[in-house]
């Protein structure tokens, strides 16, 4: 059931919601969060196919600002409304509303949506296209638990990354973080089957692909290695080298479904490693609300240490972990979590010194 609402506000649409949950005879509320997309026209409707897929998971209302620019001065002075209020199977499993914005009205978005948040339930904002560079502090950013970007999106994705480093608040994540999860889970295991020391690594991708600089920033920080990132032809990520004394590591995908994982002294094993869809990302980042602290560390460590030794520059053994600090490397709900520990076994707890393409 769909509902067109013109030069609007906040009390009518929620008005509008209610009448159209009693006409679909489903008074009841059951959604378990708040999912605000903000974003342009050109990309509402993926943006929004997205979130109706992941609602299948996460029941929620989706709501949709897009705040459209206005030509003259005139129509820049006049604010508007227009709400489309979405509820049944137009919506998911959820509630949708997709809120236009004109005039004065865009630079107040936080008014508008606040009333129309669900009470008591978690705010998640994501950004697909276009994220501020501080989303912590954007004013629809202060009112979610969660803040979603894509640095994949940006036209300069290492240096969003860099970008996103100097700004990040607990509570940020991205989903080019969210892509590498299959391969974190899948090194983790590997390392655990084996009892070698970790010496180096490399990552092989696409060039402007933010998710191959993360992976081999995660891999220095936990490891404590030098990792050296390389470019490919695609697609996403192609393969990681693990160098350990007791021979290489590899986990190479070349069509972007199916991967070969190589350990020395064991047979090579096909196993399943292909690209997901953004909803499949943006349904795994709503599983979690609180902050990713693995997130947090592997973007911090810097794209420009990547090839540095684990000693530093100097040459200086690296100083080691404190005994309390947490060693588990926490991979989104996978088995990566395992690495960190494994990691430690084989470098003595040691850490190194502070210092566009299709989706992984």
């Amino acid at each position: 059931m769909k509902i067109d609402l013109t030069d609007t506000t906040s009390s009518k649409i929620n008005k509008a919601l209610v009448l159209g949950r009693r006409a679909i005879g489903t008074p009841a509320v059951g959604m378990v969060l708040t999912l605000v997309i903000v974003t342009d026209e050109e990309n509402a409707y993926d943006a929004l196919k997205a979130a109706n897929e992941a609602s299948r998971e996460h029941p929620s209302r989706t709501l949709v600002v897009i705040k459209r620019v206005s030509r003259s001065p005139r129509d820049r002075a006049n604010a508007r409304l227009d709400a489309e209020v979405r509820v049944g199977a137009d919506a998911g499993s959820g509630e949708t509303v997709i809120l236009r914005l004109y005039g004065e009205v865009v630079d107040h978005a936080q008014s508008v949506v606040l009333p129309l948040l669900l009470p008591d339930a978690p705010v998640v904002v994501w950004w697909p296209v276009n994220a501020p560079t501080d989303p912590a502090s954007d004013p629809l950013g202060t009112l979610g638990q969660r803040r979603v970007t894509d640095t994949y999106n940006a036209e300069d994705p290492v240096r969003e990354l860099a970008a996103r480093a100097d700004a990040y608040t607990p509570g940020d994540t991205d989903l080019s973080w969210t892509r590498i999860t299959p391969w974190r889970s899948m090194l983790a295991a590997a390392l655990d089957q084996v009892a070698c020391h970790v010496v180096s690594a490399a990552v092989e991708g696409e060039e402007f692909n933010p998710s191959v600089e993360l992976l081999a920033m995660w891999l220095a920080d936990r490891l404590g290695i030098a990792v050296r990132r390389t470019t490919s032809a695609g697609p996403g990520l192609t393969s990681v080298r693990l160098e350990t004394d007791c021979g290489p590591i590899v986990l190479g995908r070349a069509d972007g479904s199916l991967a070969t994982l190589c350990v020395q002294g064991q047979p090579d094993r096909a196993v399943a490693l292909k690209r997901r869809e953004t909803a499949e990302l943006i349904a795994e980042e709503l599983r979690r609300l609180d902050p990713d602290d693995t997130y947090a560390s592997a973007l911090r460590y810097g794209v420009e240490r990547l090839g540095e030794a684990a000693g530093g520059p100097s040459g200086d053994p690296a100083p080691a972990a404190a005994p309390d600090a947490p060693a588990a490397a926490d991979a989104g709900g996978g088995e990566a979590g395992t690495a960190a520990p494994a990691a430690a076994r084989r470098t003595g707890g040691k850490k190194a010194p502070a210092k566009k393409a299709a989706a992984t």
